[in-house]
């Protein structure tokens, strides 16, 4: 619109009239020009016009049309809207099943974790050892001192059953087939105990054989006459008195025990109802106590190698009862400590200053090894312990000191006036300490006591 102001107000200038007026021509020309400006002024108009927010907002819409997509948003289509929700509603529905499933297994794990402290508590020493059965064979109730087991058992409220089992003269223990989870990963899952029955019962694996004393005498015998002949442990032999077919049934008995169950662990208790001095009883005369503690020895190796069975020698009923309940015990300790994971070594404790003192490739480390040594040693302290490995860095160089010295006491001696820094008083490692330490590392008796 300012171009056509422009063009209506247009003015000639008074050069231009004189050149009109002396010009004729010219201002035809000038006419003809001025209507050419006008016809320009007029086109210049309606290109103005064109240019007004109107025309442009219109020809924006024709262009954006032409331009491309990604520079103004095209309206979606419905099914682009609705395939745009179900990617919602998948998606939110992905996150409601994690986060289910994220509950489910708390609480799995919070339902297995319970499980566990049952088991953990029905594994227990105290509660394990109400489940175990005390099986005695029927034989043993022939001899009157079996009554002392029988009343200990039932005082202790332990459980006892009375049965004939495959080895005479024995006393087993059988449990509930509980399946232990053992927590160290080297070792198998399963129970504790080796064989288990129909009714989920499992047999332990140890055994005791009570053998009077007599008994025990005859298959002594009994094997020495086999060895002599040349016949293995437990087989029939020939010209055998009646006084030996007991102790042969046992020593078959045994034999075949042990072959059939190569799993278990059998010790033989021999009851002697005298007392010993001893080795053996005393109502045996020197010489025939000899040859018997001979072939005793003899029998024994036999068993301890042959069939790794143990032979313990008893005084009465009493002793063995003990012997029983030590045996129940010992039992009840085993699925815990198996639950538990109980290390190799359990003596040992956790933590960094029991895991000793790491000591590199270049030797970084063995002077602190050397001063752990000392402070092994009863009442030394760190103080005192630092004091003598400061001034010899190591054990080779305190042993070079005392070579150089000539007399035993000036070794004894040499570590008497170190001085020890800490505390409210300086004081000297003193003469006691330091004939410990040469004791230590000089003496040649491994059972030395240093203190």
């Amino acid at each position: 619109m300012s171009a056509l102001k422009r063009a209506n107000t247009w003015e000639m200038s008074d050069s231009e009239n004189e050149n009109e007026e002396t010009n004729p021509s010219s201002s035809s020309s000038s006419s003809s020009s001025r209507v050419k400006l006008d016809q320009d002024s007029s086109s210049v108009s309606a290109v103005t016009f064109n240019n007004s927010p109107v025309s442009t907002s219109a020809a924006r819409t024709e262009d954006t049309s032409i331009k491309s997509p990604g520079q103004r948003r095209r309206r979606r289509t419905r099914e682009e809207v609705e395939e745009d929700r179900e990617k919602r509603e998948a998606a939110r529905e992905k996150l409601r099943e994690k986060k289910e499933k994220l509950k489910e297994e708390k609480l799995q794990e919070r339902q297995r974790r319970k499980e566990t402290a049952e088991k953990l508590t029905l594994f227990k020493p105290e509660n394990f050892i109400k489940t175990l059965t005390v099986n005695i064979h029927a034989v043993l109730l022939q001899d009157a001192g079996c009554d002392v087991l029988l009343r200990t058992l039932d005082c202790l409220e332990w459980r006892n059953h009375i049965e004939n089992q495959s080895l005479l003269n024995s006393i087993s223990w059988t449990g509930p087939a509980l399946q232990v989870t053992y927590i160290t990963p080297t070792v198998p899952t399963g129970c504790v105990t080796e064989e288990e029955d129909e009714n989920g019962v499992v047999e332990e694996d140890q055994i005791l054989m009570v053998v009077p004393r007599n008994e025990f005498e005859h298959m002594v015998m009994s094997h020495k006459q086999g060895s002599d002949q040349s016949v293995l442990i437990g087989e029939e032999k020939e010209g055998v008195g009646p006084h030996n077919e007991r102790a042969e049934s046992l020593l078959k008995q045994l034999s075949e025990y042990l072959t059939t169950n190569p799993g278990k662990v059998v010790t033989v208790l021999v009851i002697s109802h005298y007392r010993r001095s001893g080795f053996w009883d005393e109502d045996d005369t020197s010489s025939h106590l000899c040859q018997q503690h001979l072939d005793i020895e003899e029998f024994l190796v036999h068993l301890q190698l042959y069939w790794n069975v143990a032979v313990h020698f008893l005084f009465g009923w009493q002793e063995v009862t003990d012997h029983v309940i030590a045996f129940t015990k010992a039992l009840s300790k085993r699925p815990y400590k198996v639950l538990c994971g109980d290390p190799e070594l359990g003596f040992c404790m956790d933590g960094s200053w029991s895991g000793g003192v790491r000591v590199d490739r270049d030797g970084c480390g063995l002077a602190q090894v050397w001063t752990r040594q000392i402070q092994q040693l009863n009442r030394v302290s760190p103080a005192m312990a630092k004091a003598m490995t400061g001034t010899y860095r190591s054990p080779s160089i305190l042993l070079q000191a005392y070579e150089e010295l000539e007399s035993m006491d000036d070794q004894r001696k040499l570590l008497a006036d170190l001085t020890v820094v800490g505390g409210a008083n300086e004081r000297r490692v003193g003469p006691e300490l330091s004939c410990r330490i040469h004791r230590l590392l000089t003496s040649q008796n491994p059972h030395l006591l240093l203190d």
